[in-house]
């Protein structure tokens, strides 16, 4: 058979795709709009916190009224009032959610763009519904018994998400309009194309929130603030804290230190990340099925179990009234010795992530192909040689990832373990990076949150270098790119 004669697009189709283009660009922003405090139309007075957007009014009433409680019990204004707009804000967002599944339908065959059209009108009416609402808390606001203690305000929000709403709507109806005419398939279905984006589409809205919009908080470098003030009140000092970090020798100093930890830990790590990889060879050479998954599932349950209980099997074994200690009748305190600290830490890492770790290289080997090791076994080779010959280098270039990544990556060992093994006497040889960023700027009381700010952009920064710098050695070295 041959191929099938591509069908001509016709003006009207191409009007089409214009009126999605942009109907899935106005969803898009109204998306973006939730989350950013900016355009939060729930934000009717100024008592409500700046730096709330729609999803967080919506999804917390106790959150929303946190700074109204002195006007509730005045008086100045009734409950119901916020109990309003937070139902408001609420099916504001659940608006937002229809034009979500609305757009992702719009991607498929002409049957589900119809059916996607039916959320995206849904969606953007019950938007418009929820502004009308929250419209109507304001109204009730400037009408209460105290408006200037209230202090309303018309939310910005309001107009951007009314004229978004209206957008789609009018979008909306016109594509229904365009495709009534329009044969449809008997199966409604998306198109391949797009099959794979939506799969990795909520790991790139987790790794958008998670990841890209905490970027927001880098502001705080630039100000004076102390936890507890209000941002848009503090004084704009530009690059002070940057250069606070060279002026101060004490400041110079403890970075230094912290510096010499981070590496020192992380290069450790490094030095014996094989440990894994030899691990996971020789636990595939295991040849008893049910032995080989216990010593699998035992290796790998600590990664599991919280830094926070690892620290407690630890105390009790090596404490002073821990059983090492029982056992041998003396009261020495292991946990505050600074001998071979660093070693005591990563034997600590590596009991509780080898079987994890572990488990990328397994995988590794499971992909090789057996036929190499049926011919290897025909030639002659042992098991020690069929490991050093065809397992070794298939998992090589697994193993040079993994390390490139973790040379990228050398400033970020975390701050979990360091944190529960620290005491008095070991506090200056575990403090990492992550670790002197958090006691700087939350675990003090004098908390210099900008200059916390700073490190860790700073560390980002440099964390970003270093993996395009691992990229061009992988490049230089291997030829092939690990991004």
């Amino acid at each position: 058979m041959g191929n099938p004669i591509p069908v001509k697009k016709t003006k009207r189709d191409y009007g089409i795709q214009v009126l999605y283009v942009l109907q899935r660009l106005a969803i898009l922003v109204a998306i973006a709009m939730a989350f950013l405090p900016v355009s939060n139309p729930g934000r009717i007075s100024d008592l409500l916190p700046k730096n709330r957007s729609l999803v967080a009014s919506a999804t917390s009433y106790t959150k929303l009224v946190e700074k109204c409680q002195l006007v509730l019990r005045m008086k100045f204004i009734e409950e119901s009032v916020f109990i309003v707009l937070f139902a408001g804000c609420l099916i504001t967002l659940v608006g937002v959610v229809a034009l979500i599944a609305g757009g992702c339908m719009s991607v498929g065959n002409i049957r589900l763009k119809k059916r996607g059209n039916w959320f995206s009108l849904a969606g953007s009416a019950v938007l418009l519904a929820g502004v009308v609402v929250i419209y109507k808390s304001y109204l009730d606001m400037e009408t209460c018994v105290s408006p200037e203690d209230v202090q309303p305000i018309l939310s910005r929000g309001i107009y951007l998400f009314s004229f978004a709403g209206l957008l789609i709507l009018c979008l909306t109806v016109a594509l229904q309009l365009l495709l009534m005419k329009k044969e449809c398939e008997e199966k409604a279905e998306i198109e391949s194309k797009y099959k794979l984006f939506l799969m990795f589409l909520p790991f790139l809205a987790l790794c958008f929130v998670f990841s890209y919009l905490p970027l927001w908080g880098w502001r705080y470098a630039f100000f004076d603030y102390r936890s507890g003030d209000v941002l848009s009140m503090e004084k704009f000092v530009g690059f002070k804290w940057f250069t606070y970090m060279f002026q101060n020798a004490a400041t110079r100093r403890d970075i230094a230190r912290v510096m010499k930890n981070t590496l020192a830990m992380s290069g450790l790590g490094i030095a014996t990340s094989w440990v894994a990889m030899a691990f996971a060879i020789f636990l595939s050479e295991i040849k008893n099925s049910a032995f080989r998954r216990f010593v699998q599932v035992f290796t790998t349950i600590p990664n599991f179990i919280s830094w926070v209980l690892v620290y407690a099997i630890a105390f009790a074994i090596f404490s002073t009234d821990g059983f090492i200690n029982s056992l041998t009748g003396n009261n020495y305190d292991y946990l505050a010795s600074t001998s071979h600290l660093w070693l005591k830490m990563l034997a600590w890492g590596m009991w509780k992530g080898l079987g994890w770790s572990a488990i990328i290289y397994i995988a590794g080997i499971s992909g090789i192909d057996q036929q190499l090791y049926e011919a290897a076994t025909v030639d002659g080779a042992g098991r020690f040689q069929k490991m050093l010959h065809i397992t070794v280098p298939g998992l090589s270039s697994t193993f040079f990832v993994l390390l490139l990544m973790s040379i990228a990556g050398i400033l970020s060992n975390g701050m979990d373990q360091y944190l529960v093994f620290t005491n008095a006497q070991t506090k200056s040889a575990l403090q990492v990076l992550d670790l002197y960023v958090y006691d700087i700027g939350i675990g003090s009381q004098d908390a210099l949150i900008p200059f916390s700010t700073v490190v860790s952009m700073t560390k980002s920064v440099i964390s970003v270098v270093l993996l395009f710098i691992a990229n061009g050695a992988s490049k230089l070295i291997r030829g092939e790119s690990i991004m």
